[in-house]
């Protein structure tokens, strides 16, 4: 073995104990990193979990029955058919409101 001191007997050099050092920080760091990445994810879920469970159910919202107001299923059609329109974006509030008042008009 040309080049290779025999005195060391076979045992690498102080450069490649150095650098099996780093590689092995190197990973145990990843390792950790990654553990503890793992386990904030998992203690944020469990308290999102946690805070849905503990979480007040709403009551489910009561309709109130429309008053006998004489409007008929005309009236009652072309509101809804506004209502929708206005949901949609397609008549701004002047010109809603406006519809409204002409159905609504005795």
């Amino acid at each position: 073995m040309i080049g290779r001191r025999m005195s060391r007997g076979g045992r690498p050099g102080l450069i490649g104990v150095a650098a099996r050092t780093a590689v092995v920080a190197g990973t145990a760091s990843a390792v950790s990193g990654r553990v503890s990445a793992r386990q904030q994810q998992q203690a944020a879920d469990r308290e999102a979990a946690q805070q849905a469970a503990s979480a007040p159910v709403a009551p489910a919202p009561v309709v109130p029955e429309a008053p006998a107001s004489g409007l008929d299923d005309h009236a009652l059609s072309t509101l809804e058919r506004l209502g929708s329109l206005y949901a949609q974006g397609l008549l701004s509030e002047a010109e809603f409101t406006a519809a409204k008042q002409r159905v609504l008009a005795p």
